[in-house]
């Protein structure tokens, strides 16, 4: 039997480029200017309370972060935080945007190979700040080998099931990629496609889930992006659950 064509997604922060790492460093220096105010383990409590209290209204990202951050500080402080520690928090902000792109090991490699043997689509899919995403996208050198390009405001069932009849992908020829068992993976399972976990060192507490996937030869997870490429030659290799998979 021939392989199969499939459609293979990447999420992009702490997937393909370092990001996490970057919103610690910002997380300490935060904590650090609150110090006076409270300490390190409230702030970060009520901080993270806030980030979720106004992912509807401002989505994810730096700035959804920025703004967050301020009226967190407003708060801890009691309306005392001076204009010019304000001003620090939007030069943090600044920073974070403005940080270079750093790319995972295997990441650049990775791509090539899959987009040199030209047998499947990839697709970038990430969530974020529109803007911000593209721009990161843009200075990484990856994007040209990407299909596709998809920024959504959340991951979840419904807005991969919508993408996915948008681009024409069967869920059983489709395989995400990423960091996330919360946004990455399970909504994928749940469809019919395939998951590959890359775990990196730093998880967002948003992202925590103690859901364990259950999908027997859909699930796979790698201890880096170097492992991806024999991993989609195996599982092009086997026959869709329409073509007697069990």
């Amino acid at each position: 039997m021939p392989a199969r064509e499939l459609a293979i997604g990447f999420d992009a922060d702490d997937t393909l480029w370092h990001n996490e790492n970057v919103f610690a460093t910002h997380h300490a220096r935060y904590c650090e200017l609150l110090s006076r105010y409270h300490d390190a383990a409230t702030v970060e409590r009520v901080l993270l309370e806030t980030e979720l209290r106004n992912l509807e209204l401002y989505g994810y990202g730096v700035k959804s972060f920025t703004l967050s951050a301020i009226e967190t500080a407003i708060h801890l402080s009691s309306g005392r935080i001076a204009a010019a520690e304000i001003q620090h928090l939007l030069d943090l902000g600044r920073a974070m945007l403005a940080h270079p792109v750093e790319l995972l090991d295997g990441a650049a490699d990775t791509l090539a190979a899959l987009a040199t043997a030209g047998a499947h689509r990839l697709l970038l899919i990430t969530k974020g700040d529109l803007r911000d995403q593209h721009g990161k996208l843009a200075r990484s050198g990856l994007a040209d080998h990407f299909h596709h390009v998809e920024v959504l405001p959340e991951k979840n069932v419904p807005a991969y099931a919508a993408l996915l009849r948008r681009q024409g992908i069967a869920p059983e020829n489709f395989l995400m990629v990423g960091n996330s068992l919360k946004s990455d993976i399970l909504p994928v399972l749940a469809l019919g496609g395939a998951g590959a976990l890359v775990p990196y060192p730093i998880l967002w507490a948003h992202e925590r889930t103690d859901e364990t996937p259950r999908a027997p030869g859909r699930f796979f997870e790698l201890k880096s992006l170097h492992d991806l490429p024999a991993l989609v030659t195996r599982w092009a290799a086997t026959p869709a659950y329409g073509e007697g998979r069990k």
